[in-house]
């Protein structure tokens, strides 16, 4: 964009005029301000701009022109130019939306080897010493006559067992994934199917289906277990009332992490509950992490290494009244 010495727009090239929702037409003789008020941080940069005859660079959110999609982020530098026409200021901006989405989802893959590093070591720590234990309580559970006494090492060997059992949730599916033609909406429709007798009368369960999606290669239990996860973390969130939402759409040219995959298939789960807790946003993946009074940690988790598996990815939005999961998960798997 080219502003004059008044601080009015005189030139917006195509990439402007798609970027800010202004045609030329529209813009030209405006101030930044009379645009929108979301500009205004701009403007004074301008009138600087002008006063130093420096370069200077700011960054800004801009509204979306879609109302169903996050606020860009603006990169911006402002030049100050001597001309005919007198002293001009070029304005150059930039969407940096997309290279905040790379940080973040690269953020999440690290997070998840990080975890699953953790996940292991930890749950292997647990396991060794339960087996010696398990064994030395079996032993003496023979050798004991008294049935009271019995009933201690019945405690332990049966807190042993409940141990271990912690520990398989924590380690995953131990198979080999079983890759196959699996139709995604029969997955969201057996999640539905299971929610529906765990839901109480105050939650609504919802679909907005693409009907056209194709099938992907993947293994359906685990996809089952990943998106089951996931959406009931959504319905727990709503303490008895609310509506959770699960949405199917096909992603073009989408990019998870340095990988850019002509189609990606992503399933949203949202719900209008309270949102997750700000302190809790970077860490929700890592394992015995949870919001919840009384939760384990381990369900997302969980998700984020099943879906990893399909060389996916599960990202979130939250706010207070809405929080979405999309489970991302390319096509040509």
């Amino acid at each position: 964009m080219l502003v004059d010495a008044d601080g009015r727009i005189r030139q917006l090239n195509p990439a402007a005029e798609l970027l800010t929702g202004h045609s030329a037409n529209h813009a030209t003789d405006k101030t930044f301000v009379e645009l929108g008020p979301e500009f205004g941080e701009l403007e004074d940069l301008v009138k600087r701009c002008l006063a130093e005859a420096q370069a200077f660079g700011l960054s800004f959110e801009l509204a979306p022109l879609q109302a169903d999609r996050p606020p860009q982020l603006i990169m911006c530098r402002v030049t100050p130019i001597a001309s005919g026409a007198g002293m001009q200021v070029l304005v150059e901006m930039l969407d940096a939306s997309h290279s905040r989405q790379l940080d973040r989802e690269k953020a999440l893959i690290s997070q998840r080897g990080a975890s699953r590093r953790i996940i292991r070591q930890l749950a292997h720590e647990i396991r060794n010493p339960l087996g010696g234990l398990r064994g030395a309580a079996q032993l003496l559970d023979r050798e004991l006559d008294n049935p009271e006494l019995q009933e201690y090492t019945q405690v332990i060997m049966g807190e042993a067992d409940r141990l271990v059992a912690l520990t398989d949730s924590l380690l995953g599916p131990t198979r080999q994934s079983c890759m196959g033609p699996v139709n995604i909406h029969e997955v969201t429709e057996r999640v539905l199917l299971l929610l529906a007798g765990e839901v109480q009368a105050g939650v609504e369960l919802l679909r907005d289906y693409d009907p056209s999606l194709p099938m992907i290669k993947g293994d359906q239990d685990q996809l089952l277990q990943a998106v089951l996860n996931v959406a009931r973390n959504a319905v727990q969130a709503l303490q008895g009332t609310g509506q959770v939402i699960i949405r199917t759409r096909a992603l073009a040219g989408f990019v998870i992490g340095s990988e850019r995959h002509r189609l990606v298939v992503t399933i949203d789960i949202e719900d209008n509950g309270p949102g997750i807790q700000p302190e809790l946003a970077d860490s929700i993946f890592y394992p015995l992490v949870s919001g919840r009074h009384g939760g384990t940690g381990l369900g997302l988790p969980l998700a984020q290494d099943l879906i990893s598996r399909h060389r996916g990815l599960i990202e979130f939005e939250s706010e207070p009244g809405r929080t979405v999961f999309m489970l991302r998960i390319p096509l040509e798997t």
